[in-house]
C-alpha cells in the first residue's frame, strides 16, 4: 500500500508563491492603509483605510479558520453516524483540521488587536458612549464586551484546538496499534464515539450559535437574525467540503489514496450539493421574512448591501452575485449523478463554490465597516493569497508525516468496497 507521500516540488512552489504575494500585500497594507491611525468616523470616513486593513484581516481570518474547522466536523459527524464510507479518505479532512490551530493564533491576534485597539470602526459596540446612550447597544452589552469577547473567543478557538487534536491522534493510534480483534475495535470505536460527540456538542455551541454573533454579525450591532449562525455555518461548512474534494482529487492525480474511488467523490459532491441548497434556503428564509415583515431595525441591514426601489445599493451585484455562483451554478452543475463523478467538473466546483462564499463573507463584513466605499482592490485577493497558502503548508506537512491510509480502521474493508 503506496500510503507515504512526499510534497511535489510545484506543490512546494505555489505554497510559498501565495505566501510570499500575501506577505507583499500584508506590508503593503501596513505601508499604505495605516493600520494603526484612529478609527475612521463614519463609514469611509478620515481614517478609512486603516478601517479596510482590519476589515479585510476579520473577512479572511475568520472565514479561512471556519472553513478548515469544517473538515473536523465532518470527521466527527460522521464517526457518530458510524459511516464507514469516508474511512478510506479520513486523512484528508484530518491534515486540513490540523491548521485549526494556526489558522486560530493568527484570527485570535487579528481579533484582539480590533477589540482591545478600540477598533470602533469594525465593531461600533466597542464606543462607550455610544452604548451608554443607544437602548439597544445598551440591551446587548452583557454579550458585546471586550471581555466577553475575549474570553469566548479564546475558549473556543482552543477547544476547537484541542478536541480536534484528540481526534487526530485517536485516528493514528489505527496506525500504530496494529490489527484489532472484534473487543478491541469496537472500544476503539466508542471511544471515537464519545470524543467525536463531546466536539460536535461544543462546535454547535459555537459555529453553529454564538461565534458567527460574535466575530460577524455584532459588526452590525443594531440588527439581528436567529438565522444568522446557520447561515454562516452553512456557508463554511459547504466550502469546507469543497477543500476537502480538491485535496482529494490533487492526491488522486499524483497516484494517491489508491483505495479512494469515484463512489467516494461521489459522496463528497453530494455533501457540496447539499449544503447549497441548504445554504440558499437559509439565505431566502432571512431574506423573505425581512423583507415580508418590513421592520425597518431589520431591513437596515439589506438596504445598506441592496438598496431600495429608488436608490440601488453598493453590493447589490456582489450581493446576488452570491446567489448564482453559490446555489444556481451547485444546483444546474451538481444535480446530475454523472457530475459529481467528473474529476474535472468537481474541482470546477469546488474552486467556485469556495470563492463564492469568500465573497459571501466579504459582503457580510465590508457594508458595516466602510459602507459604500469598499470596492475591492487586489489587496483583499493578496491577503486572502496568504491564508491559502498557510493552508495548503499545513496540509502538506500533514499529510507527508502521516500514513495517507487510517490503517487497521475496523471500518477500512467497509470504505474499501464502498458502492453508492
Amino acid at each position: 500500500m503506496n500510503n507515504q507521500f512526499e510534497l511535489p516540488g510545484s506543490y512546494k512552489k505555489w505554497t510559498w508563491g501565495l505566501i510570499v504575494a500575501g506577505v507583499l500585500a500584508l506590508l503593503y497594507g501596513f505601508i499604505m492603509l495605516h493600520p494603526f491611525s484612529a478609527p475612521a468616523h463614519g463609514h469611509g470616513g478620515e481614517h478609512s483605510g486603516s478601517t479596510r486593513f482590519w476589515a479585510v484581516l476579520l473577512q479572511n481570518s475568520v472565514y479561512w479558520l471556519l472553513v478548515v474547522n469544517a473538515s473536523m466536523f465532518f470527521i466527527c459527524v460522521t464517526t457518530m453516524a458510524m459511516g464507514g464510507w469516508q474511512v478510506a479518505l479520513r486523512r484528508v479532512p484530518e491534515a486540513i483540521s490540523s491548521v485549526v490551530p494556526v489558522l486560530g493564533i493568527i484570527t485570535f491576534i487579528v481579533l484582539m488587536a480590533i477589540i482591545w485597539g478600540g477598533r470602533t470602526d469594525i465593531y461600533h459596540w466597542l464606543d462607550k458612549e455610544a452604548v451608554a446612550n443607544d437602548k439597544i447597544l445598551n440591551g446587548k452589552s452583557g454579550f458585546l464586551n471586550p471581555t466577553f469577547y475575549t474570553i469566548w473567543s479564546a475558549i473556543a478557538i482552543v477547544l476547537w484546538w484541542l478536541l480536534g487534536r484528540k481526534m487526530r491522534s485517536l485516528s493514528l493510534e489505527s496506525d500504530k496499534n496494529g490489527p484489532m480483534d472484534y473487543e478491541t475495535g469496537k472500544k476503539w470505536i466508542y471511544k471515537n464515539t464519545v470524543w467525536a460527540s463531546l466536539y460536535t456538542v461544543f462546535f454547535g455551541l459555537t459555529v453553529a450559535s454564538t461565534i458567527p454573533w460574535l466575530w460577524v454579525m455584532s459588526i452590525d450591532a443594531h440588527w439581528y437574525s436567529t438565522m444568522f449562525s446557520w447561515y454562516t455555518f452553512a456557508s463554511t461548512f459547504v466550502s469546507g467540503m469543497a477543500l476537502v474534494a480538491l485535496f482529494i482529487i490533487y492526491l488522486k492525480n499524483q497516484n494517491q489514496l489508491e483505495y479512494v474511488t469515484e463512489e467516494h467523490l461521489h459522496d463528497v459532491g453530494k455533501f457540496m450539493f447539499a449544503f447549497s441548497v441548504f445554504w440558499t434556503y437559509l439565505w431566502f428564509s432571512q431574506y423573505m421574512l425581512i423583507w415580508y415583515s418590513n421592520q425597518p431595525e431589520e431591513t437596515k441591514y439589506f438596504v445598506e448591501r441592496i438598496g431600495t426601489a429608488e436608490r440601488s445599493g453598493p453590493y447589490k451585484g456582489i450581493f446576488f452575485f452570491n446567489l448564482i455562483v453559490n446555489f444556481l451554478c451547485p444546483l444546474l452543475i451538481l444535480m446530475k449523478r454523472n457530475a459529481k463523478r467528473n474529476w474535472t467538473l468537481i474541482t470546477f466546483m469546488a474552486i467556485l463554490i469556495i470563492f463564492g462564499h469568500w465573497i459571501d463573507m466579504y459582503q457580510m463584513v465590508m457594508p458595516g465597516t466602510l459602507g459604500a466605499h469598499a470596492e475591492m482592490m487586489p489587496f483583499e485577493f493578496g491577503i486572502g493569497a496568504l491564508f491559502i497558502g498557510v493552508i495548503m503548508w499545513g496540509v502538506g506537512q500533514y499529510l507527508t508525516r502521516h500514513s495517507l491510509l487510517a490503517r487497521n480502521h475496523p471500518f477500512l474493508k467497509e470504505s474499501m468496497i464502498h458502492h453508492t
